[in-house]
């Protein structure tokens, strides 16, 4: 999403500097919307993509549909939700032809919609797998009723979900335990919430144990963020949105650690400003 012209309006060579980048770091894993530079950033990936060179089967694409955006791209009235089984093929099929490619790794519905028929979406992602188009199959945003309503149709891989220290809902509200349960794999967007945006009580407190524990981990902030949240035990795989080459390399790093249970405890007290029940 930070790539094109909503974040650093990455020039097409700069574009494939970074993909090689990622690729150098183990990072494989490109993840996409439709909707990204109001449906103008999964091009302008695709054309970066053919000047890298990089092999196809060297990486993994993950595409979003569904959003209806307002914006000059799009001839809408208002923002919303298309989950109809011809919509879902054709914004698949539109985001194959931008991205310069034959399939998607992973197809997500980006966010629920109130009108969206799981009989439908059961049907298009059918199509959509026999035909080669996608390979696995997901959703975003999606509670555990939304999942099961859908699940009961479709098996479903991977809920992409907004997680981190400062908002771990998902953690206390059924929606990790019912992934966990399901075998559907999370995927977390925003893994470092608002500890590097904001400054308020609750951030100044995470600095402050973050800083106790740099140096025992040998670690930088963000790297203890990312190892905090990948510590839970439903496997939660973050998205990290930096276009930073320097970040990108520390955020690997993040999976050599392994916090002690104590040190994974203080953080979220930290977090919390409370002792846990």
């Amino acid at each position: 999403m930070t790539w094109g012209s909503w974040g650093k309006q990455l020039s097409k060579h700069d574009m494939a500097d970074l993909m090689h980048h990622c690729l150098a770091n183990n990072i494989t894993t490109f993840d996409h919307a439709d909707i990204y530079g109001a449906y103008t950033t999964e091009a302008d990936f695709g054309k970066a993509f053919l000047e890298s060179g990089i092999k196809r089967e060297d990486i993994q694409l993950i595409s979003k549909c569904g959003i209806q955006y307002l914006c000059e791209n799009r001839d809408n009235k208002v923002k919303h939700y298309d989950y109809s089984k011809d919509y879902i093929i054709w914004s698949v099929e539109q985001s194959l032809k931008n991205l310069e490619t034959e399939y998607l790794d992973l197809l997500l519905l980006h966010r629920p919609s109130p009108l969206m028929v799981a009989e439908d979406i059961a049907e298009a992602i059918t199509i959509l797998k026999k035909d080669g188009k996608i390979k696995d199959f997901g959703v975003s945003n999606f509670t555990p009723s939304q999942m099961e309503m859908i699940g009961l149709r479709i098996d479903i891989d991977v809920n992409q979900i907004e997680f981190s220290l400062t908002q771990h809902t998902a953690m206390h509200n059924g929606t990790l335990d019912y992934m966990s349960t399901c075998g559907i794999k999370p995927m977390a967007w925003s893994p470092l919430g608002s500890v590097f945006k904001e400054d308020t009580e609750q951030t100044r407190r995470i600095h402050r144990q973050l800083g106790e524990l740099i140096e025992k981990y040998n670690a930088t902030e963000d790297q203890l963020l990312l190892a905090w949240l990948m510590m839970h035990p439903a496997g939660i795989r973050p998205v990290i949105g930096t276009t930073n080459f320097d970040r990108i390399a520390n955020a690997n790093r993040a999976l050599d650690i392994e916090l002690e249970l104590e040190d994974w405890f203080l953080i979220l007290v930290a977090s919390q400003g409370h002792k846990v029940p």
